[in-house]
């Protein structure tokens, strides 16, 4: 959420943001913000006078109290001034409420360096590593794979739960969860703070870390219960400090989440319908830092140097985005994906999200650092180590062998017990 001061004192900044992002809607909700806080001064601008007339209607009683004077007059006029407040309050809460609500539909203001565009084709490539794979034999799908060896059955996971849904087998199940340790143990040793996080969060938590507006959609609803699951661990690492004050010799946290997160994947009908590229659940490990606001950008490269060194470690070719204006969603202020190659898909494909939001989601949530004179919003960043479902598919893809094997990656290789999937 974006900080009301800012917007009574600059509110073209938040103008020109809108406009790069060719955002019409919420250039309408920020018109409504500047007349309700208009109102709203101009509210509590009456009320002060009020309070500061009931002091002196006071001083003024006691005065001719003192000289024997009639006082009805004044006594009158001061019983009528808490009514008149109390209305006042009344009309400022319902008004500062509306304020609210369309200050958590406005987007994050962007970082200089977002590049702008329309869509995700204009997103900036700013750097490509590893190499990519050749092979002398024909290709076979992921999908074809994981029928061939037994590795998932889809056709039972469909049925008992729908489409999207699968149950793992075998040794892909041992590559998943060697994938997860090796991650776990991979941000451990960085210093991160490993994290079991809830499956579900009350909306409130939700509306604080996201709008819910643009992720409803995303997201399973608990019927019955006014709660969530999580689309990803970074919203509940975030949640568990609402309405806290953090001391700033706590700073910076860095925290692993390690998770399984659901989506509807809505509006994807089509997209990956096969296999487990774009599925339902999955097991994510996460990363995430509250930290200082001076902080912030040099954190945001280093949750990037992580995610790169983990896909460099795996052997991918792989490639670093800067996410454009018109692609990168509402609540960061600048964003990093990380692209791997799939050469059956003949394409890049995202594998990890990597973003700085700077104050708005602890505007959101409450979220404060103890200051000398006052206390303050801290920034928030989250970034993917690894999305196990997506990184298997790479791996399948990757690393098959003529002879129908599959090859585990060198760093795997501990956790698994074996080099190859047979």
């Amino acid at each position: 959420m974006l900080d009301i001061k800012l917007i009574r004192k600059n509110p073209d900044i938040i103008r020109r943001d809108l406009e790069k992002r060719k955002d019409t809607e919420r250039k309408a909700h920020l018109d409504k913000i500047l007349e309700l806080d208009t109102k709203y001064l101009d509210l509590l601008q009456q009320a002060e006078k009020l309070r500061s007339r009931r002091n002196e209607v006071s001083r003024e009683i006691g005065a001719f109290k003192k000289e024997g004077k009639d006082a009805r007059a004044l006594l009158a006029e001061a019983g009528k001034i808490p009514a008149l407040i109390e209305n006042i309050e009344v009309e400022q809460k319902h008004i500062k409420d509306e304020i609210d609500y369309y200050l958590k539909r406005l987007p994050n203001i962007l970082h200089e360096s977002v590049p702008y565009g329309a869509d995700d084709t204009a997103n900036a490539v700013v750097g490509e590593f590893g190499k990519k794979p050749s092979f002398s034999f024909p290709l076979k799908s992921h999908v074809d794979i994981l029928l061939e060896h037994d590795f998932a059955d889809l056709e039972r996971g469909a049925k008992i739960a729908g489409a999207r849904h699968y149950f793992l087998k075998g040794d892909l199940v041992l590559l998943e969860m060697a994938l997860q340790r090796y991650a776990v143990d991979f941000m451990a040793q960085r210093g991160f703070t490993l994290l079991q996080t809830p499956l579900f969060m009350h909306r409130d938590v939700y509306e604080g870390v996201t709008d819910l507006k643009d992720f409803e959609d995303v997201m399973y609803k608990i019927q019955g219960e006014d709660s969530y699951l999580i689309a990803t661990s970074e919203h509940p690492m975030m949640g568990m400090f609402q309405n806290e004050i953090i001391e700033p010799t706590q700073l910076p946290l860095k925290m692993c989440g390690i998770s399984t997160c659901f989506r509807k994947e809505a509006g994807a009908h089509g997209k990956d319908q096969k296999g487990i590229f774009r599925v339902h659940h999955f097991n994510k490990i996460e990363q995430a830092i509250v930290c200082e606001p001076s902080e912030s950008w040099k954190l945001h490269e280093e949750l990037l140097q992580n995610s790169k060194d983990f896909f460099q470690s795996l052997g991918f070719h792989f490639r670093i985005v800067n996410i454009c204006t018109g692609d990168i969603g509402t609540v960061a202020a600048k964003k990093y994906d990380i692209e791997v190659w799939y050469p059956v898909q003949n394409a890049y494909r995202e594998v990890v999200s990597c973003s700085n939001c700077t104050d708005y989601q602890a505007r959101r949530l409450g979220m404060r650092v103890r200051g000398k004179d006052e206390n303050y919003p801290p920034h928030t960043l989250n970034s993917t180590c690894v999305a196990t479902s997506r990184a298997l598919v790479a791996i399948l893809e990757n690393y098959q062998q003529k002879d129908g094997s599959i090859k585990v990656p060198d760093v795997l290789v501990p956790y698994v017990g074996k080099k190859f999937l047979k």
